[in-house]
């Protein structure tokens, strides 16, 4: 008998796909999509089971489906199209995912769980070395949002590791991933007609296709391939880094520089008016940067991205439509106003 697969998250778009790819295995048998809402779109051939992972019923689920291998991509920066709250995301992201590692303990069956996470785990701080491997203690931890729910979310985890010895784990700490159906905070950020940013920075950042996503969580997923091992913790981006000025002038959209305590206020009034969840973490990225080493991903892992940052980006970029000015105009004022204002950027690889 092939693979029972669980999946939690897939009302989400990029749950919706995975589980989509994940039936043509001929490995698996038997697929099972959980969620607390049904999803909108189609999920093939897999079965939904409506069930909220922060109740302790998705033990009864767990037991019911015999599933020997549980991919948790229920772990999100914000609400499912901007329903609920940031404290029902919290709860689904933190206890739901100790209820699923409460239950996974109790199933002798699960023999393998991989766990959807992020590289907000590093934070962002001014100190920060200018690569993150997957051992790098971060400068600051984070104080809270998304990335301190990471850090509580791996903490559980490794917990779970250690109880349960006879299931390979694999958590992928994913940098921002970015698409033609991308969803996340980033991409509203990024589709603002103006974006705002902190004078005097101009941070590196990294991106991974959603393609690459699905496939690496299905590599994840499966038996390891020869040479290559699929337990531990992996770093997983696109090669290369952007600045935030070069994602600007391919988004055909201006920047707005302004100082710090005025993009947290902005940040504060896009959120309370619901245009983009512009929260301090996602501020602090936009001011610091984040770029990770991703050596073990393509050594241990044996995963090679398909796209590069900049196609990634590129793709997303072509997703949104023009911005309010040209490219190449936005490029040549952003060079006038570079040569004017003093610079500081992230430091360089």
């Amino acid at each position: 008998m092939g693979k029972v697969v669980l999946v939690t998250g897939v009302a989400r778009q990029l749950g919706g796909r995975f589980v989509r790819r994940i039936q043509r295995d001929p490995d698996v048998d038997r697929v099972i999509g959980v969620d607390a809402v049904a999803p909108e779109h189609h999920l093939g051939g897999a079965e939904f089971l409506k069930a909220d992972i922060r109740h302790p019923a998705i033990a009864r689920v767990l037991a019911e489906t015999h599933a020997d291998t549980v991919v948790h991509m229920d772990i999100n920066g914000a609400p499912l199209g901007g329903r609920g709250s940031r404290t029902s995301v919290k709860e689904t992201n933190v206890i739901g995912t100790m209820q699923l590692l409460g239950a996974c303990q109790k199933a002798p069956h699960v023999k393998r769980l991989v766990v959807k996470s992020s590289t907000s785990v590093y934070g962002s701080a001014p100190r920060d070395p200018a690569v993150f491997t997957e051992t790098t203690s971060p400068k600051s931890l984070p104080s809270g949002g998304f990335a301190k729910d990471v850090v509580e979310v791996e903490g559980y985890v490794r917990g779970f590791a250690r109880r349960r010895p006879d299931v390979a784990v694999c958590v992928l700490r994913f940098a921002n991933i970015l698409g033609a159906c991308a969803d996340s905070p980033l991409a509203e950020y990024f589709s603002l007609p103006v974006l705002p940013t902190v004078l005097g920075y101009d941070p590196r950042l990294q991106f991974v296709h959603e393609d690459d996503a699905i496939e690496v969580l299905r590599l994840a997923a499966a038996k390891p391939r020869r040479g290559t091992l699929n337990s531990g913790t992996f770093n997983i981006a696109g090669d290369g880094a952007l600045l935030l000025s070069q994602c600007s002038r391919r988004l055909g959209r201006p920047t707005l520089p302004l100082f710090l305590p005025t993009v947290t206020w902005a940040g504060t009034a896009l959120r309370s008016l619901g245009i983009t969840d512009f929260s301090p973490e996602q501020i602090r990225m936009l001011t610091h940067g984040r770029v990770v080493q991703t050596t073990q991903m393509r050594e241990t892992l044996g995963f090679h991205p398909k796209y590069t940052t900049a196609d990634s980006f590129a793709e997303f970029a072509g997703s949104r439509g023009p911005g309010l000015l040209p490219p190449e105009v936005l490029a040549r004022t952003v060079d006038r106003l570079a040569a004017v204002l003093p610079a500081r950027s992230g430091p360089t690889q």
